[in-house]
């Protein structure tokens, strides 16, 4: 692998430095078609998780590219999903350098970065440059300057503008590195804002035709009966799916270092026991009701069974990149895919691999045809879901958000019939003349029942007019009353990602749905 004959030489540079020169020299490899230099393609293990089918289960933990400017390069890695950010409403430079650090002798990572990233402006503008049409998480938090009462107004805004463009937003409570971030980890002040984020996902929801899953990313340095408080808000809230965890302030496994002792979060090896116990008591006190996401500590394939094993139906990884290289994504995909056998996920396929770059549109088994839910549109029972040669993952429900994932995270193929290879073009089928479907009445007890569990008695503030933009030469300005804003991005500018739930199926049964990025 040319990561092992490189890693030596980043290793001789600082971490910060070492990770822009890769994450350069990933995007540069991208933009000349030389991705397969770093990793061969992986085998698909799709499953369906919060309404999404993920082509494999391992994805990319955020942090690594912070403002989405290498989305294209990271995603041809073959992730199963990607997680950019944590992002804020305003640019801020996060805290001073040297601010990363590496310790290889225990494969750990130390990081007081700070949420340094150039504001959701400019994320959005880059995923609408972005060819991405896979799964796409967005990590949102508050600027340092937000003061704690008003960090939900930064959250708002957020969520306003990445909406139209995430397949799911991920809500960071849990950064050692802004201050007094964790305390909405409490019961009372994650209850409320979670409820304001419910509230506003739900309006968004009804207001786009398309339902984006709300996921809470927590810290692994939570107490049992903390994290049980936690779960019950989370159910409370019905919040879509859970990430476990983020770094964490302990230093066990790198006492014997003595440059380990400084500030900031631990992540890399130490880091697998305390996120795997948090992933197996949050499993206990959810009981399958919200899937969880576990990260932390995956360094070998094998770590990857283990969150899988204590209860978390995806992975991702970030830390174990630096030590072991893009090889540790298909070592992962691959520890995984017995998990799933035994627990009867598995995809169907035609020979000893089948990935998911060969499938053709419509390729459907006629005798395995899984039979259409009683909720789910006859024609459901015909589709499939394609993914694409970087992995993304589309279906010809694009035109429904309502409709759920095509094939419910299985690989359909019709045997006798050949593959394309991945050179050969491919031309789109004329659209069938379209058949008017009968129109129910909306189900608005359904909606007010999940606004009324959201909110509470918690009314929104009035949107208030954008803060005047900082000048660039007087340093970081305070960052006061980031007001929620309705979107403004054009959706029309953006890729397409359907990205539907269950939940929005409940109430958005009628009326023209919208796609999420058109092409």
């Amino acid at each position: 692998m040319l990561y092992s004959l490189i890693r030596p030489l980043l290793f001789r540079l600082d971490a910060e430095t070492a990770h822009n020169v890769t994450l350069g020299t990933l995007r540069f490899l991208n933009d000349y078609g030389l991705d397969t230099l770093l990793n061969k393609p992986i085998p698909a293990q799709p499953i369906e998780v919060m309404g999404l089918t993920f082509p494999n289960p391992v994805g990319l933990a955020a942090g690594l590219d912070k403002n989405g400017d290498y989305l294209d390069a990271l995603a041809a890695l073959g992730f199963g999903f990607v997680e950019i950010g944590t992002v804020t409403p305003l640019p801020q430079p996060g805290n001073p350098k040297p601010r990363l650090f590496r310790y290889p002798e225990a494969e750990a990572i130390i990081n007081r970065m700070g949420f340094n990233n150039d504001g959701v402006d400019a994320l959005v503008d880059n995923i609408k440059r972005s060819r991405f049409q896979g799964v796409l998480g967005i990590n949102i938090g508050k600027n340092a300057l937000t003061p704690m009462e008003r960090a939900v107004d930064d959250y708002l805004t957020c969520l306003n503008k990445v909406y139209l463009y995430a397949s799911y937003v991920t809500i960071n409570i849990s950064s050692p590195n802004t201050k007094n971030l964790r305390d909405l980890q409490s019961s009372t002040a994650l209850s409320e804002l979670l409820g304001r984020l419910k509230m506003r996902q739900l309006e968004l929801a009804q207001q786009h035709g398309r339902y984006v899953p709300l996921v809470v990313k927590l810290a692994p340095d939570l107490e049992d009966e903390a994290i049980d408080d936690i779960a019950k808000v989370l159910l409370a809230k019905e919040i879509d799916g859970v990430i476990a965890t983020n770094t964490t302030l302990s230093r066990d496994g790198v006492q014997h270092i003595p440059q380990a002792a400084q500030d900031g979060g631990l992540s890399g090896a130490p880091l697998k026991g305390r996120s795997t116990r948090v992933i197996r008591r949050l499993s206990d006190a959810l009981d399958g009701a919200i899937p969880i996401i576990g990260v932390g500590g995956i360094t070998r394939g094998g770590d990857a069974w283990e969150k899988l094993n204590a209860g978390a139906s995806l992975v991702q990884i970030y830390s174990g990149l630096i030590f072991q290289g893009p090889q540790l994504i298909e070592a992962a995909v691959n520890a995984c895919r017995p998990y799933f056998i035994t627990h009867g996920v598995t995809p169907r396929r035609r020979g000893p691999d089948v990935q998911a770059s060969t499938l053709t549109p419509g390729e459907t088994p006629a005798a395995e045809t899984p039979a259409a839910d009683a909720q789910t549109p006859a024609t459901d029972a015909a589709t499939s879901t394609v993914a694409n040669p970087e992995g993304a993952v589309s279906s010809p429900n694009e035109g429904d958000a309502t409709a759920p994932p095509a094939n419910h995270g299985v690989i359909q193929i019709t045997p006798g019939v050949e593959p394309p290879t991945v050179d050969e073009p491919f031309t789109e089928p004329a659209p069938a003349t379209p058949v008017p479907a009968p129109v129910e009445p909306p189900k608005k007890m359904t909606l007010d029942q999940m606004l009324a569990a959201a909110v509470a008695p918690v009314v929104p503030p009035r949107p208030q007019p954008d803060a005047p933009a900082a000048d660039a030469g007087a340093g970081p300005a305070p960052v006061a009353a980031a007001a929620p804003a309705e979107p403004t991005a054009d959706a029309s500018q953006a890729p397409t990602i359907i990205a539907t739930t269950k939940a929005a199926n409940a109430y958005m049964a009628s009326g023209p749905r919208k796609k999420r990025r058109p092409t």
